[in-house]
C-alpha cells in the first residue's frame, strides 16, 4: 500500500474562469453603453433646451437619429478595422512585432483529431472552404450592416435636426449616401481604428506585457517577430 496520499483530482475551471475575457468585455461594452446613452442624452437635451422643445426621455433618446447615428458609426469602424486586419495579417508582415506571423516558412500547423473538428471541416467541400474564411465574413457582414445602420441613422438625425431648427429638408435618403457630414463621421472613426493598429504593431516591436496573448515573451529581442 503506498504511503503517499492519492493526488486530488484538478477541478476543471468554472465558468466565470473559462469565459471571464469575454465577460470582462461585455461588462465594459454595457458600462460604456450606460454612459453613452446618459451623456448624449444630457446633451441632447440641453440643445432641446435651448431651441424651446421638450426633454426627450431615455426610451425616446434611444430610438432616436442622433443616438443611432453616432452608435452605428463606432460600430462600423471597429468591424472595418477588425476585418482589414485579419484579412492583411494573412499576406503583409512585420518585422519585430508580436501582431504579425514570422516572416520565414510558416510553421507546420497542429494536428488535431478530425472527429474533434468543426462540423465544417469534417463535411469538407464548399462548407469548408466557408469556413476557411468565416472569421473576415462575418466581420464584413456586421460592418455592411453598421455601414448601413449609420447612414439610415445618420439621415434621421439629420431630418430631426432640421426640425428643430426650422430649416428645410433638401435631400433624401439615397442622396444622404453622399453627405459630406455623413462622411466626415466615417472617416473621423477609421482613421482613429487604423492609427490604433498602427501603434499596436509598432510598440509591439518594443516593448512586452508579461502573460499577455498580444506580447512578445519578455526575454524575447526586438527582431523576433510574432507571438
Amino acid at each position: 500500500m503506498s504511503c503517499f496520499p492519492d493526488p486530488v483530482p484538478q477541478q476543471p475551471p468554472s465558468f466565470w474562469r473559462r469565459n471571464s475575457l469575454s465577460l470582462a468585455f461585455g461588462g465594459l461594452t454595457l458600462g460604456s453603453l450606460l454612459g453613452h446613452v446618459l451623456s448624449g442624452r444630457a446633451a441632447e437635451n440641453a440643445e432641446r433646451l435651448a431651441h424651446g422643445l421638450k426633454e426627450l426621455g431615455a426610451l425616446d433618446y434611444v430610438q432616436s437619429g442622433g443616438f443611432r447615428s453616432s452608435l452605428f458609426e463606432n460600430w462600423e469602424s471597429e468591424f472595418l478595422q477588425m476585418m482589414l486586419f485579419v484579412l492583411l495579417t494573412v499576406a503583409l508582415r512585420q518585422k519585430g512585432s508580436s501582431e504579425s506571423k514570422p516572416l520565414g516558412e510558416p510553421p507546420a500547423p497542429q494536428a488535431f483529431p478530425l472527429r474533434d473538428a468543426p462540423w465544417p471541416v469534417r463535411r469538407g467541400g464548399t462548407w469548408l472552404k466557408l469556413y476557411e474564411h468565416s472569421l473576415s465574413l462575418a466581420l464584413l457582414g456586421l460592418f455592411v450592416m453598421s455601414m448601413f445602420g449609420h447612414w439610415r441613422s445618420s439621415y434621421d438625425s439629420y431630418v430631426e435636426k432640421a426640425a428643430r431648427t426650422g430649416e428645410r429638408v433638401d435631400h433624401g435618403l439615397w442622396q444622404h449616401w453622399l453627405d459630406s457630414e455623413f462622411w466626415f463621421e466615417s472617416f473621423q472613426n477609421w482613421q482613429s481604428e487604423f492609427f490604433s493598429i498602427s501603434v499596436l504593431v509598432l510598440l509591439s516591436i518594443y516593448l512586452r506585457e508579461k502573460d499577455s496573448a498580444q506580447s512578445k515573451e519578455v526575454q524575447a529581442p526586438h527582431s523576433h517577430t510574432g507571438d
